[in-house]
């Protein structure tokens, strides 16, 4: 007999059989009268060579249950209890949410599945594993706690990411074949190579069509995520989508009364596409504790200014420069403090360096807030450079296997699993915030974790180091309630809805060449909305790949994310500084809108095109970057679809050359963007027009307003 819990929210129904412990249906909405027809067709045949009675696929699914994939829980007490046998003991339902307790008498343990369907349609999945019994010397050891859940076997395409340092999240997609698509990472955080997000869906699915399945592990550790197709299926499903923590040998172990927490794996359907999905995604988001709530100021980075060579009067002639041409955040990069000619010594010893600011860092602080801006400071707190006086010190705070263990970028990793490292960083850190008057943190993280064991322990503490970077976040944020902190990992390593319920920016790559950038944050905002990704004008040659792009195309690619220049634009002509100050005034026009909106992109015309854009909540108005990245076979652009407006509204559409000049491969623009062109939402969509041929680097902003 099945007893039905239904979770509806958004056009996404959950449906579960509680006396089964079984997910029936994910996916769009189910109509309330057909819910004990999905009940009723929820079994399949019996075949040959298998069980004498139907698979079935439990939320839970073990070895024991005929599961032959990865389980969702593998654990073991000193070798035995290694097949868990585990039995539905009760549900609890509240609105739409639900949680299911489980137990395996004979390992003495119990879980806990908690889910969770928000307004958007996002269902959170998370596991709770306690031991009840068991001392030291029998503790249980947990092996994986995965959260798994079946999808249709219509489902049949696969996309993921993968990427390098300074070109982060470049998908990567395939077929769905029988086996696992697994996906592990071992660095100690995201990595640029982090899947970032799982997607399962419709054969050619794609921005805006088809249907999506996406997971995320929102965790900045260890973790893995992927998908799973058995020849036998999985119940009447095809496969399986899902993840967790990665769990090294020994890390977590548990004694009687001990409870190991899962991060949220988050799952969001999209029944038109990655837009549906993405939408859903950046709704969660933008609800998360850390999200900010103020208007996303305009930052100038010293970083590519300066890099470590700190002149105290030049970087205040930078800040002025800044505060000039319409700068609202003011960011002094890595450099500052004792020992820090370079990046091979000084990490660790948070005092400001007085050979290269005598006074200290509060005159600049006040210079900085006088000139109507706030002040930021790049720290790497979990990392510490060899040549310090911290590791002179205190070498029992280095989490590493060895001594002999390996550098990089000439530093190692300092261990917060140790109360006394961790207090340390935290007075240190809120000493400065309060001394020196800093309102934002650049906190960078600029090395995997590799073999991190600690010192303390003798055991792997990735899980431990990640739950400490995270109290620590939290104990300072409790100190300084509007202190604001980027996450930032030698670019975009660590992006991720874990550290963002405590962030409140994302650093997307180490890259501010506009052509890498488009991609970078095409991707990026497959998850994460644009106000919480920070996007940099930086020099006319880009520092990372020495190619050089026109001013108006780098401003308008930073503009679609939490804006910033990272430039010495003291040395820039009147002209840039000029189109610089119209720049921010555009960014402060447009960003309750671009960050607020719903994020839309259009399956492009060709591969060297794309066109993004950001649609008002309520329809009323919208703006889209219509780039080229380099030249194309075809020359001439067909109509080309306009994306996410109103069907049922009218809608007048124009070009903007605000930020200058876009350089074009024609004579002539088509007819319509002399005055515009007003149509209906349907029309934009569906029929589209014919866009401006630009020239390779080139982006021209589009306006849609509701008439």
């Amino acid at each position: 007999m099945t007893e039905l819990v239904h979770l509806s929210s958004a056009g996404v129904s959950v449906l579960i059989d509680t006396a089964g412990a079984r997910l029936l249906h994910w996916g769009a909405q189910l109509d309330p009268a057909d819910l004990d027809a999905v009940a009723a067709s929820s079994t399949g045949s019996v075949t040959f060579s298998s069980f004498d009675a139907p698979r079935m696929f439990p939320l839970l699914a073990v070895e024991a249950d005929g599961w032959s994939g990865a389980p969702a829980l593998a654990w073991h007490r000193g070798g035995l209890h290694s097949a868990p046998q585990l039995s539905a003991v009760g549900w609890e339902a509240a609105g739409s949410s639900l949680r299911g307790r489980f137990e395996d008498a004979g390992a003495a343990v119990s879980v806990v599945l908690d889910l969770a369907l928000d307004a958007g349609g996002v269902l959170t999945a998370q596991l709770s594993v306690t031991s009840t019994a068991g001392t030291e010397a029998d503790a249980l050891d947990l092996m994986a706690a995965r959260l798994l859940l079946p999808i249709p076997a219509y489902a049949t395409e696969l996309l993921d990411h993968t990427g390098r340092w300074t070109g982060e999240r470049r998908p990567q997609r395939g077929p769905v074949r029988h086996g696992a698509h697994l996906r592990q990472v071992r660095r100690g955080r995201g990595g640029h190579d982090a899947p970032y997000l799982t997607v399962v869906g419709t054969d050619g699915f794609g921005f805006r069509r088809g249907e999506v399945w996406a997971a995320h592990v929102a965790w900045s550790g260890d973790l893995e995520v992927g998908v799973e197709r058995l020849p036998e299926g999985a119940g009447v499903h095809g496969a399986v989508l899902g993840g967790g923590e990665l769990l090294l040998p020994g890390e977590i172990r548990l004694a009687a009364g001990e409870t190991y927490t899962s991060p949220l794996v988050y799952l969001a359907y999209g029944g038109n596409g990655l837009d549906a999905a993405s939408a859903r995604l950046h709704q969660a988001a933008r609800a998360l504790p850390g999200h900010p709530s103020t208007p996303r100021p305009l930052v100038l980075n010293t970083w590519e200014a300066v890099y470590f060579d700190h002149d105290p009067a030049k970087i205040r002639e930078l800040a002025e420069a800044g505060a000039a041409v319409g700068v609202e955040r003011f960011v002094l990069d890595d450099g500052w403090f004792t020992g820090r000619p370079d990046d091979r010594s000084g990490l660790g010893d948070w005092f400001v360096d007085r050979a290269k600011w005598p006074d200290g860092l509060r005159p600049l602080a006040d210079h900085v807030h006088g000139l109507g801006m706030q002040f930021g400071l790049w720290f790497e707190p979990e990392m510490v450079n060899p040549v310090s006086e911290l590791a002179a010190q205190h070498p029992d705070w280095i989490l590493q296997s060895s001594p002999e263990s390996g550098t990089w970028r000439h530093q190692k990793v300092l261990d917060l699993t140790n109360p006394d490292a961790t207090a340390h960083l935290l007075e240190r850190i809120d000493a400065l915030v309060s001394e020196v008057g800093i309102d934002f943190i650049k906190w960078d993280h600029n090395r995997d974790l590799h073999a991190a064991v600690s010192p303390r322990s003798g055991r792997a503490s990735v899980h431990a180091q990640t739950t400490a970077f995270y109290a620590l976040l939290d104990a300072l944020r409790d100190r300084h309630p509007s202190l604001e902190i980027e996450s930032c990992a030698s670019g975009g390593a660590r992006v991720d809805l874990g550290v963002l319920a405590r962030t409140q920016r994302v650093w997307a790559s180490d890259s501010n060449d506009p052509i890498e950038r488009q991609r970078i944050q095409r991707w990026t905002g497959a998850l994460v909305p644009p106000e919480v990704v920070g996007s940099h004008v930086g020099p006319a040659i880009a520092e990372t790949t020495h190619r050089a792009a026109s001013l108006p195309f780098r401003m308008t690619t930073a503009l679609f994310g939490h804006a910033g220049v990272e430039w010495d634009i003291t040395a820039c002509s009147a002209e840039e500084r000029e189109a610089l100050t119209r720049w921010t005034a555009v960014y402060r026009e447009l960003r309750p809108l671009l960050h607020s909106g719903v994020t839309v992109r259009s399956d492009e015309v060709d591969d060297e095109t794309l066109l993004h854009g950001v649609v008002a909540a309520d329809g009323s108005r919208a703006v889209f970057a219509w780039v080229r990245l380099g030249t194309s076979v075809d020359a001439f652009t067909p109509r080309t679809r306009i994306p996410g407006l109103r069907a049922g509204e009218r809608y007048r559409v124009r070009v903007r050359e605000d930020l200058g000049q876009v350089a074009r491969h024609q004579v002539a623009d088509p007819g319509w963007t002399d005055a515009g062109i007003e149509a209906s939402g349907s029309f934009l969509e569906t029929v589209g027009v014919p866009l401006p041929l630009l020239a390779p680097g080139a982006a021209l902003l589009l306006e849609a307003v509701r008439v």
